[in-house]
């Protein structure tokens, strides 16, 4: 089974991501991952900390000569501002003066439940682990995911479809494939998947008029996934439905507060014969649907039709105009402190989205095809493709 986790703090030494099981003897792309730490602080919007630090990944273990060994995969993606922060982030033993502690908890934030949970005088021992500084770690881990998944014909994208109260008209996207909507994105600074400036400097408006008045805004960011077979994933018990571990694993993000797979909630209002795919057969190209309403998955397994996942980002509840709060310490009310933020981060997300999707993907991938070596892995998946066909 693959595990996956992260460790590091927002100002501290690094971020720090964490894999086991990921077979042997796979050439790593080292450009592809530092590529994709680079989109992750790419976007319309993002704050000055984004000029600050310049993503790229280091491997401190699991990895020799460009392959990997099959033993536990440790990347560091190093913070540069770390040198402006040693007073405050040293792991050396010492106290701090009381003006260097923060005890203003910040509306929206993970501040106030974690100084209570933990019982701390100083929220930044909660900020810095929950500051969206720790979707890097996600990203590195990420990218070498979906450079496995690409190499055995899986490609995951993203793209933004509403910012604030800007959206993308839907018959923008009729007859534009995933690929061409990903295409898009790329070359647009909001990450839309549709090549029309005006609607651009629409969105870019918006994010500027949110900067004026001290606000942030959050939006709707779309995933998708082409190339899976049906049958991954499992009915057989909810922890391992593979729709529920793909909300999960979105859902985590910072920041996101909902999620959808295909028709997702506009499915509740329409009646059954709107929302089902149809199945149907034909001898060169085996089963197939017509339509995608159910977003890739049915019974908590691919079913053979891309996978489109939907997620919502709430406003960055940091403000450059505070929003009303309390003092841990002395119970006297405040306006919230300010840390260094982004006023729209959602075109950021939409690439931590895309990194935590092919996670659960080559999870789930593994578990049914259980590998020591990517040569291994490469073939059964290839035999499975083929079995798939001769049904």
């Amino acid at each position: 089974m693959l595990k996956f986790s992260t460790a590091g703090e927002s100002h501290g030494k690094g971020i720090f991501a964490f894999l086991e099981g990921i077979p042997a003897n796979f050439e790593i792309d080292f450009d592809f991952i530092n590529g994709e730490l680079a989109r992750r602080q790419k976007g319309y919007g993002r704050g000055g900390r984004m000029k600050i630090e310049k993503d790229r990944v280091e491997f401190l273990s699991g990895v020799r000569l460009g392959r990997t060994l099959g033993t536990p995969i440790l990347m560091a993606v190093w913070n540069r501002d770390y040198e402006n922060w040693t007073e405050i982030m040293r792991p050396e033993p010492g106290e701090l003066p009381e003006e260097k502690k923060v005890t203003r908890p910040r509306p929206g934030h993970a501040d106030l439940s974690g100084a209570i949970k933990y019982d701390f005088d100083d929220v930044r021992n909660v900020l810095e682990r929950s500051s969206a500084r720790e979707t890097a770690g996600r990203v590195a881990a990420g990218a070498l995911c979906k450079d496995i998944l690409k190499r055995l014909g899986v490609f995951i994208g993203s793209y933004v479809l509403s910012i604030g109260s800007v959206s993308v008209p839907f018959e923008e996207l009729k007859g534009l494939s995933f690929e061409e909507r990903f295409k898009n994105a790329e070359s647009s600074e909001v990450r839309i998947p549709v090549d029309d400036q005006q609607l651009e400097e629409s969105f870019k408006r918006e994010i500027d008029s949110a900067k004026e008045k001290g606000e942030s805004l959050g939006g709707v960011f779309e995933v998708f996934a082409v190339g899976l077979p049906p049958g991954i994933g499992s009915h057989v018990q909810w922890d391992r439905r593979l729709d529920g571990r793909l909300a999960q694993a979105l859902m985590s993000i910072q920041a996101i507060k909902g999620v959808e797979i295909g028709f997702g909630f506009e499915g509740a209002t329409l009646p059954g014969s709107k929302v089902h795919d149809e199945i149907f057969y034909d001898g060169s190209k085996g089963f197939y649907r017509t339509t995608n309403r159910a977003g890739g998955l049915e019974g908590g397994m691919t079913n053979g039709e891309p996978i489109v996942v939907r997620a919502a980002m709430k406003p960055i509840p940091t403000l450059y105009s505070p929003l009303r709060s309390a003092d841990i310490k002395t119970k006297e009310p405040f306006e919230a402190s300010v840390e260094r933020s982004d006023v729209c981060a959602v075109p950021a997300a939409a690439v931590v989205g895309e990194a935590m999707v092919a996670i659960t993907l080559l999870t789930a991938i593994l578990e049914m095809f259980p590998s020591d070596t990517f040569d291994r892995l490469e073939r059964a998946w290839k035999g499975y493709v083929e079995y798939v066909k001769s049904w």
